[in-house]
């Protein structure tokens, strides 16, 4: 167990440095894009500078059309350098969403290949279960102090398997049957227990949760995949 746990903190330092490493990554990438869209980009006045330009350098424009075609002129540049302003606040805006999007995917990647080697881990070695309590009268099991409710032939199959569990014992589905109908294993078909195992792993509802619990030997039978210390039967 403190293997697994050492494991298990290394693993989500390492996601946590990568998701850091990443972040830092991406906003200097687009801020250094940013600055160089930002610098090339022309001036906002650029346009009024000419305009302003052509008034001085035309003294002799004096006619009302010439003048005319200066205001229109000098009207344009204004015109262009709020345009202009504006685009720039669209692109900033645009690039900050940008790097939202691209840091919130790195985040939700690291989580995804953090929650799939989680997944290998348990696979490979089984539910961690700090405590199994098994509760005849009520029909009950607190699995780390999660309930399930069960049917009354569930709570036998499973209090057989913790009992063989304890015992370092694992059972065929003819022996759990025998021990259910009082019957001896001989007599009774192997499909009748593999039966009573289904129910009991449908009985749980979860997936995941009941295919690690009740683990499958090959050739030999079914055991509960957990510590015999962490159950206690009541």
């Amino acid at each position: 167990m403190p293997q697994n746990s050492s494991s298990a903190t290394e693993g989500r330092v390492a996601a946590g440095r990568v998701a850091a490493i990443g972040i830092i990554a991406i906003v200097a990438i687009l801020a250094v894009a940013a600055i160089l869209l930002f610098i090339n980009l022309p001036d906002a006045n650029a346009f009024n500078a000419r305009v302003e330009r052509l008034f001085i350098e035309n003294d002799d424009l004096t006619s009302g059309s010439e003048i005319k075609l200066l205001e229109i002129l000098a009207q344009s540049g204004t015109a262009f350098s709020e345009t202009l302003a504006s685009y720039r606040v669209v692109i900033f805006v645009l690039l900050v969403f940008a790097t939202a999007l691209l840091v919130a995917s790195l985040v939700f990647l690291v989580t995804i290949l953090t929650l799939n080697r989680r997944m290998g881990e348990i696979e490979r070695q089984g539910i961690q279960v700090s405590s199994l309590l098994i509760s005849r009268e009520e029909n009950a099991v607190y699995l780390n102090n999660m309930e399930f409710k069960l049917t009354e032939a569930a709570i036998e199959t499973l209090s057989i398997l913790a009992e063989a569990r304890m015992d370092d014992e694992v059972l065929s589905g003819s022996e759990i049957e025998g021990m259910i109908s009082g019957r001896d294993a001989a007599d009774c078909d192997e499909a009748a227990g593999a039966t009573r195992i289904k129910r009991l792993r449908d009985a749980l509802g979860n997936q995941m949760v009941s295919e690690l619990l009740v683990k499958t030997i090959a050739r030999r039978g079914y055991v509960l995949s957990i510590e015999k210390d962490v159950i206690r039967m009541i």
